[in-house]
Protein backbone atom coordinates (compact mmCIF):
# COMPACT_ATOMS: atom_id res chain seq x y z
CA UNK A 1 0.00 0.00 0.00
CA UNK A 2 1.25 3.42 -1.11
CA UNK A 3 1.92 5.91 1.62
CA UNK A 4 0.18 9.19 0.81
CA UNK A 5 2.22 12.30 1.27
CA UNK A 6 1.23 14.54 4.78
CA UNK A 7 -1.40 17.09 4.05
CA UNK A 8 0.48 20.34 3.85
CA UNK A 9 0.41 22.74 7.39
CA UNK A 10 -1.76 25.68 7.22
CA UNK A 11 0.26 28.79 6.79
CA UNK A 12 0.09 31.69 9.26
CA UNK A 13 -2.45 34.34 7.98
CA UNK A 14 -0.04 37.62 7.45
CA UNK A 15 -0.72 39.73 11.21
CA UNK A 16 -2.79 42.32 8.79
CA UNK A 17 -5.08 39.84 7.79
CA UNK A 18 -5.51 38.41 11.35
CA UNK A 19 -9.14 38.84 12.54
CA UNK A 20 -9.69 41.55 15.01
CA UNK A 21 -10.94 40.57 18.90
CA UNK A 22 -13.32 42.88 20.89
CA UNK A 23 -10.53 43.90 22.59
CA UNK A 24 -8.69 45.38 19.65
CA UNK A 25 -11.83 47.11 18.33
CA UNK A 26 -12.10 48.08 21.85
CA UNK A 27 -8.51 49.55 22.36
CA UNK A 28 -8.91 51.38 18.96
CA UNK A 29 -12.53 53.01 20.07
CA UNK A 30 -10.14 54.71 23.23
CA UNK A 31 -7.49 55.38 21.01
CA UNK A 32 -9.75 57.70 18.72
CA UNK A 33 -11.36 58.92 21.83
CA UNK A 34 -8.42 60.26 23.33
CA UNK A 35 -7.32 61.88 19.92
CA UNK A 36 -10.48 63.62 19.80
CA UNK A 37 -10.53 65.19 23.31
CA UNK A 38 -6.83 66.28 22.44
CA UNK A 39 -7.89 68.17 18.98
CA UNK A 40 -6.65 65.53 17.33
CA UNK A 41 -9.30 64.56 14.67
CA UNK A 42 -13.05 66.57 15.20
CA UNK A 43 -16.46 65.47 16.11
CA UNK A 44 -17.45 64.35 12.89
CA UNK A 45 -14.46 62.33 11.80
CA UNK A 46 -14.57 60.68 15.07
CA UNK A 47 -18.12 59.27 15.00
CA UNK A 48 -17.23 58.00 11.21
CA UNK A 49 -14.24 56.63 12.51
CA UNK A 50 -15.88 54.90 15.45
CA UNK A 51 -18.52 53.44 12.97
CA UNK A 52 -15.49 51.59 11.15
CA UNK A 53 -13.90 50.49 14.16
CA UNK A 54 -17.00 48.84 15.61
CA UNK A 55 -17.45 46.85 12.09
CA UNK A 56 -13.93 46.13 10.99
CA UNK A 57 -13.15 42.68 10.84
CA UNK A 58 -9.49 42.52 10.62
CA UNK A 59 -6.83 44.27 12.03
CA UNK A 60 -5.51 45.46 9.00
CA UNK A 61 -8.63 47.56 8.66
CA UNK A 62 -8.52 48.94 12.67
CA UNK A 63 -4.96 50.16 11.77
CA UNK A 64 -5.50 52.14 9.04
CA UNK A 65 -8.48 54.39 11.74
CA UNK A 66 -5.21 54.85 14.01
CA UNK A 67 -2.37 55.27 11.65
CA UNK A 68 -2.19 59.40 11.58
CA UNK A 69 -2.92 59.33 15.43
CA UNK A 70 0.73 58.76 18.10
CA UNK A 71 1.98 55.41 18.08
CA UNK A 72 1.22 53.65 21.52
CA UNK A 73 2.98 50.67 23.58
CA UNK A 74 1.46 47.67 24.72
CA UNK A 75 -0.24 49.62 27.78
CA UNK A 76 -1.89 52.14 25.65
CA UNK A 77 0.48 54.93 26.66
CA UNK A 78 2.03 57.03 23.13
CA UNK A 79 5.57 55.76 23.27
CA UNK A 80 8.46 58.40 24.11
CA UNK A 81 10.61 60.21 21.92
CA UNK A 82 14.10 59.14 22.00
CA UNK A 83 17.09 61.28 20.18
CA UNK A 84 20.32 60.14 20.56
CA UNK A 85 23.30 62.24 19.28
CA UNK A 86 26.08 59.66 18.12
CA UNK A 87 29.01 61.09 16.41
CA UNK A 88 26.96 63.64 14.19
CA UNK A 89 24.70 65.22 16.51
CA UNK A 90 20.37 65.28 16.79
CA UNK A 91 17.99 67.51 16.91
CA UNK A 92 13.96 68.03 17.00
CA UNK A 93 12.59 71.36 15.47
CA UNK A 94 12.43 74.34 15.48
CA UNK A 95 9.45 73.34 12.69
CA UNK A 96 6.10 71.86 13.85
CA UNK A 97 6.50 68.28 15.41
CA UNK A 98 4.25 65.58 17.06
CA UNK A 99 5.30 66.44 21.06
CA UNK A 100 4.28 63.10 22.93
CA UNK A 101 4.44 63.11 26.79
CA UNK A 102 7.80 62.10 27.02
CA UNK A 103 10.86 63.00 25.44
CA UNK A 104 14.78 61.11 26.10
CA UNK A 105 17.67 62.67 24.98
CA UNK A 106 21.36 61.48 24.94
CA UNK A 107 23.47 63.71 23.50
CA UNK A 108 26.52 61.73 22.78
CA UNK A 109 29.31 62.64 20.64
CA UNK A 110 27.56 65.19 18.55
CA UNK A 111 24.91 66.85 20.83
CA UNK A 112 21.33 67.10 21.02
CA UNK A 113 19.16 69.98 20.55
CA UNK A 114 15.10 70.07 20.83
CA UNK A 115 13.52 73.13 19.87
CA UNK A 116 9.74 73.57 21.18
CA UNK A 117 9.26 77.12 19.68
CA UNK A 118 7.32 76.40 16.99
CA UNK A 119 4.72 73.12 17.79
CA UNK A 120 1.07 73.29 19.11
CA UNK A 121 1.64 71.44 22.63
CA UNK A 122 -1.62 70.65 24.40
CA UNK A 123 -0.20 68.67 27.13
CA UNK A 124 0.18 70.06 30.47
CA UNK A 125 3.14 68.77 31.47
CA UNK A 126 5.80 67.44 29.19
CA UNK A 127 8.36 64.95 30.83
CA UNK A 128 11.94 65.19 29.10
CA UNK A 129 14.99 63.77 30.47
CA UNK A 130 17.81 64.91 28.99
CA UNK A 131 22.08 63.15 29.79
CA UNK A 132 24.33 65.76 28.26
CA UNK A 133 27.33 62.77 28.15
CA UNK A 134 30.64 63.99 25.96
CA UNK A 135 28.80 67.34 23.67
CA UNK A 136 25.45 68.36 25.84
CA UNK A 137 22.05 68.93 25.68
CA UNK A 138 20.11 72.27 24.49
CA UNK A 139 16.45 72.43 24.95
CA UNK A 140 14.88 75.51 23.74
CA UNK A 141 11.08 76.26 24.99
CA UNK A 142 9.00 79.48 24.12
CA UNK A 143 8.53 82.24 26.27
CA UNK A 144 5.38 81.54 28.30
CA UNK A 145 6.60 77.72 29.00
CA UNK A 146 8.67 77.12 32.26
CA UNK A 147 10.87 73.95 33.38
CA UNK A 148 10.77 72.35 36.89
CA UNK A 149 14.72 71.17 36.81
CA UNK A 150 15.18 69.73 40.65
CA UNK A 151 15.18 66.20 39.15
CA UNK A 152 18.19 66.97 37.06
CA UNK A 153 21.21 66.21 38.16
CA UNK A 154 24.15 68.48 36.61
CA UNK A 155 27.08 66.08 36.78
CA UNK A 156 30.42 67.25 35.71
CA UNK A 157 28.66 69.52 32.86
CA UNK A 158 26.20 71.49 34.89
CA UNK A 159 22.90 73.06 34.45
CA UNK A 160 22.12 76.02 33.18
CA UNK A 161 18.39 77.12 33.71
CA UNK A 162 17.67 80.28 31.84
CA UNK A 163 14.10 80.01 31.95
CA UNK A 164 12.07 82.61 33.18
CA UNK A 165 9.05 81.86 35.94
CA UNK A 166 6.55 83.55 34.00
CA UNK A 167 3.95 81.22 32.52
CA UNK A 168 1.35 81.96 29.97
CA UNK A 169 -2.39 79.93 31.39
CA UNK A 170 -2.49 76.54 29.65
CA UNK A 171 1.11 76.92 28.83
CA UNK A 172 2.75 73.46 29.18
CA UNK A 173 5.58 73.02 32.27
CA UNK A 174 8.56 70.75 30.79
CA UNK A 175 9.71 68.60 34.15
CA UNK A 176 13.47 68.21 33.38
CA UNK A 177 15.34 65.73 34.74
CA UNK A 178 18.54 63.28 33.83
CA UNK A 179 22.28 64.12 33.98
CA UNK A 180 24.54 67.17 33.09
CA UNK A 181 27.30 64.41 32.22
CA UNK A 182 30.32 65.99 30.50
CA UNK A 183 29.17 68.33 28.10
CA UNK A 184 26.41 69.68 30.01
CA UNK A 185 22.23 70.42 29.92
CA UNK A 186 20.89 73.64 28.68
CA UNK A 187 17.32 74.71 28.75
CA UNK A 188 16.02 78.51 27.60
CA UNK A 189 13.80 80.59 26.03
CA UNK A 190 14.82 81.77 22.06
CA UNK A 191 17.75 84.03 21.48
CA UNK A 192 17.19 87.22 20.21
CA UNK A 193 18.35 85.96 17.00
CA UNK A 194 16.03 83.38 17.00
CA UNK A 195 13.28 85.63 18.19
CA UNK A 196 14.24 87.25 14.84
CA UNK A 197 13.49 84.14 12.87
CA UNK A 198 10.47 83.52 13.85
CA UNK A 199 8.89 87.27 13.66
CA UNK A 200 10.25 87.18 9.61
CA UNK A 201 8.98 83.29 9.31
CA UNK A 202 6.31 82.93 11.60
CA UNK A 203 4.61 79.70 10.28
CA UNK A 204 6.85 77.18 8.09
CA UNK A 205 6.05 73.52 7.82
Amino acid sequence: MTAQPPEPSARPAPSGELRASHDDREAVVEQLRDAAAEGRIDLDELDARLEQALTSKTQAELAVLTADLPRLDSTGSQLPLVLKGGMYGASRGPGRWEVPGHVIAHGGMGGVKIDFTRVECRLKEVAVEAYGETSGVTIVIPDGWTAETSGMDPGVGGLADRTTPDRLPGAPLIRLTGSGGAGGVVIRHPSRRELRKLRSNPTPG
